[in-house]
């Protein structure tokens, strides 16, 4: 695919340049890495509950990393999809806590934070000296995602679909039903980039700003998406033209031979995070998972089956140069790294004010 080809030379986020946008926390000062092994950390139990993405990302996370994971500790993990603030909020503030870790994009891993629902992370989870982003007191990445423009180059070829924000906000240009995310965090971005905001200059977001070029759109949103995999479902069964997804999807996806394509002319790039919720029922497992997730070979496994930027330093050049290819450009001054130190401040209002835009 031609501009999968022309990315031949992509390179990894920089460290300076994620720490700065990517904002906050303090970062942990870490010794060795946690040991998976007998003694104080083992747990009771041998059960852990994962809330992750389903879809083709829940099974190459199965893959690469929960049966690995299952066979080296003996510990079962029950995976549940859709990670959902609103749900966790309401565990922990009941202390009916069912979830152990929660695989949180950046605005909820912050908000979560902020708010208190996760339990600290011991020092000795992780090598600081591997990890490209430092973990905070009680979030640490997992790796780096890129969300942009989904199309089937079946029905739309070359010139016939929108390559970045402001031409995915032309609906005359370009006509057609499009998708965006159920939440503020990504959608009010993109309709910053839509209306001439350069990426250097995009926070604070001018909220205001947003929400009106998101009103020029709206008639033609034809899905506002909670759960991920339904920004290629519909693409895949004609319902949209064309979809606000992630490199990650699409490559999942086109490994199943459907052939969605992924503009990366401009994208959107965070990062996921994992969380161990407050007073999880299997800390102590939840534990072992989360340090075994960031370990090189673990990272190196499920990146490439994901197609995203690991933040284990060792584990990228494990990557094949075939996964290197879904990998966006960092440097590129078109693409945004999101600030999520600013989401998690304003989230929660602004998850509120949104809901209540759709439905109007």
């Amino acid at each position: 695919m031609s501009e999968f080809e022309s990315k031949s030379n992509l390179l990894r986020p920089t460290r300076r340049k994620l720490l700065t946008t990517l904002g906050g926390g303090a970062a942990l000062s870490v010794a060795a890495p946690f040991v998976l092994r007998n003694g104080r950390a083992e747990a009771q139990s041998k059960n852990l509950v994962f809330v992750t993405w389903g879809g083709t990302y829940r099974s190459s996370v199965e893959e690469g990393l929960i049966k690995p994971f299952m066979a080296e500790t003996g510990i079962k993990v029950t995976v549940i999809d859709t990670p959902d603030l609103a749900k966790v909020k309401a565990q922990v503030t009941t202390g009916n806590v069912e979830w152990d870790v929660f695989d949180a994009p950046g605005a909820l891993g912050t908000g979560g934070a902020r708010e208190g629902y996760w339990e600290p992370l011991p020092a000795s989870l992780f090598d600081a000296s591997d990890l490209s982003i430092p973990a905070t007191k009680d979030l640490v990445p997992f790796y780096t995602f890129a969300g942009g423009i989904a199309y089937d180059p079946k029905r739309h070829p070359e010139g016939k679909y929108p390559k970045n924000f402001a031409e995915y906000f032309d609906a005359k240009a370009f006509p057609g039903r499009r998708t965006f995310r159920n939440r503020p965090s990504e959608t009010l971005e993109a309709a910053l980039l839509a209306d001439g905001v350069p990426p250097s200059q995009l926070y604070p977001l001018d909220v205001e700003r947003a929400f009106k070029a998101l009103d020029r759109i709206k008639s033609s949103v034809a899905k506002w998406v909670d759960s991920t995999p339904q920004t290629i479902t519909l693409l895949q069964t004609n319902e949209v033209d064309f979809s606000y997804s992630y490199a990650s999807r699409v490559k999942t996806t086109g490994a199943t031979g459907a052939g969605m394509a992924f503009s990366f002319a401009q994208t959107l790039n965070g990062l996921e995070y994992l969380a161990v919720l407050k007073n999880a029922p299997n800390k102590e497992n939840a534990l072992k998972f989360v340090s075994y997730a960031l370990q090189p070979k673990a990272q190196a496994a499920v990146m490439e089956l994901l197609g995203n930027t690991p933040v284990s330093k060792k584990a990228l050049p494990m990557l094949s140069s075939e996964t290197r290819k879904w990998l966006p450009n960092m440097e590129s001054d078109q693409n945004l790294v999101m600030n999520e130190q600013w989401w998690s401040e304003n989230f929660e209002k602004l998850s509120r004010r949104f809901k209540e835009w759709v439905l109007t």
